[in-house]
Formats: C-alpha cells, structure tokens, sequence
C-alpha cells in the first residue's frame, strides 16, 4: 500500500492514475481519498490524478494528539505526497476541508502550485459565524467522543447542505454515508479540533489572498450558503481568480454533480495550461458603477 512521509512522520495513503500534467484531489472533511474516484477516472485520462487520505484517516497515519492537525500542516501534507512522488509542480484541487488545505498550500508553497481550484471553501469565515462554527466544531467533537461513527456518519450525512446529494442521487449518498461511518472516530475528533476549529478565517487573510498570482478557480454550489459570500470575498481579492457556481448544488459538489464538476475544472486546467488564464483588469475594480465617476 503506497504512503508518503511527512516531516513529522505522519505516513498519508494516496493513489494515483495516468500520465501527464499532474492534478492532486485534496477530500473534505466527511470524505477521504475514495471521494475522488470519478474525478481519478475522469482526469486520469489525461493528467496524471492523484487522491490521498488527510492524517487522521487510514490508511493514513491517525496521530494521537491534536497538535499533529493544524491548517498549515494540511497544507504542507500536500508538499509531502508531491515530494514522494518526484513532482515539483500540481495542479492542486480541493473541496471544502481540502479547499481550504488548497488555498493555503498557494500561500505556503506557491512555487509548487500550477493551479488552485478552491471548492465549496467558506465554512465558519465570516465575522458573525466564528463563535458559532468553533462551538459546533467542539460539539461535533463532544459527540465523536460519546457516540460510534455509525451514529455519527448518521447525523453529519444530513447537514443543511448536504440533503441536496441525498436527493438527486441516493445510491451515491448511501455509499457517501457508509464511507463517512468507517472514518476513524480519533482522526475525525482530532481533525475537527486541531483544523477545523483552529483555522483562520478567510476574511482575515485578505492580505495573502491579494497578493496571490496563481490561476484560482473558486468553484461552488449555489445552495451550499456558508461558502457564497467568502467564494465573492476571493474572487474579489484574488487577481487572478474567477468564481463558478453550480446551479442547485449543495457542498458535496464532486459527488453530487460529477460530471460538471470535471467540465468546470477541466476548462479551467486547459486555459492555464495554454496560458491563457488572465488576471483581472485594474479598472474593473474602480470605486464607480458605472465608470462615469471618477
């Protein structure tokens, strides 16, 4: 079974198909390398696709304590697997947890970046949602604590924003659900405390955000509500970022809409690639309407 080391041990389990370009599959929080199976199947034809399980989720390594999950190694796990693999450059993709691991893997190792594509990335950023998403991180963890992941995958299955996969495609909620129930209980209790908890908010790293050059594509559903405003608040940053949505989507986008998920994504990874990803015009961002005041 292929793994990577990290430098500080961690061993992570990835797979990978194809030939070409490289594109690395980052998964969610509820997800784990399986998440990305269509995404291997589909870009495995032409770049070549790598998906990986974050620490904590075996066949991973599960680090015992907290201060093994943090933001930044999220992000410096991706370096691991690129370097194990002998890959200087990836087109990096990532949804939600792994949005995130995404954006800051371009603020960190920018050098190592062919692309960010930033997916359903938004999750507890805005100002008034802090205390609220860092006290439901610390109830979600209470319950891993008191509950089986059974009873877990069992509630989490049914967020808000998740229903919407549940009713365009039940078998393949059925089998999101089950692979969320065989997640480690210690991996998911320690991830929800030492990433989700603890990472900063969007609307606080403005600075780094506007002095990305990378091609970024924010991409996310248009039901999927705690991600819209900050999806604006980076394509409004990021030079060189444009913003999708995917019509009556939810956060699971990968899953739920894979087919246009991989179009979206694709034609972003074939502008970059003919070098023909543009940064924004300066005068689109005047303080005017409609340009007639100065």
């Amino acid at each position: 079974m292929p793994h990577a080391t990290t430098d500080d041990g961690v061993k992570l389990y990835f797979e990978e198909t194809g030939t070409g370009a490289p594109v690395i599959f980052v998964h969610e929080y509820a997800g784990d390398a399986r998440s990305w199976e269509a995404q291997l199947r589909h870009f495995g034809q032409r770049y070549r696709a790598i998906s990986f399980c974050a620490r904590g989720y075996p066949p991973s390594d599960v680090p015992a304590e907290v201060a093994a999950y943090s933001q930044a190694r999220a992000a410096d796990d991706i370096a691991a697997v690129l370097d194990h693999l002998g890959i200087g450059q990836a087109h990096v993709v990532g949804l939600s947890m792994g949005g995130f691991a995404t954006l800051h893997f371009g603020f960190r190792h920018p050098d190592r970046a062919l692309s960010l594509t930033v997916a359903g990335c938004g999750y507890g950023a805005e100002p008034d949602e802090r205390a609220k998403f860092r006290a439901e991180a610390e109830a979600i963890a209470g319950f891993i604590d008191t509950h089986t992941m059974q009873e877990f995958a069992a509630k989490y299955a049914y967020g808000p924003t998740r229903v919407q996969f549940e009713r365009k495609n039940p078998r393949g909620f059925a089998e999101f659900r089950q692979q969320l129930s065989e997640h480690s209980s210690l991996g998911m209790r320690n991830t929800q405390l030492g990433v989700q908890r603890e990472r900063p908010s969007l609307f606080d790293l403005t600075e780094q955000m506007a002095a990305l050059r990378l091609p970024t594509l924010v991409l996310t559903g248009d039901e999927d509500w705690p991600c819209l405003l900050p999806g604006v608040l980076m394509k409004r940053t990021i030079p060189t970022a444009a913003l999708a949505t995917m019509e009556n989507c939810g956060h699971t986008i990968n899953l739920e809409e894979p087919d246009a998920f991989n179009a979206i994504v694709e034609r972003f990874l074939a502008q970059v690639t003919a070098g023909r990803w543009p940064a924004r015009d300066p005068r689109s961002m005047s303080g005017s309407i409609t340009g007639m005041k100065d």
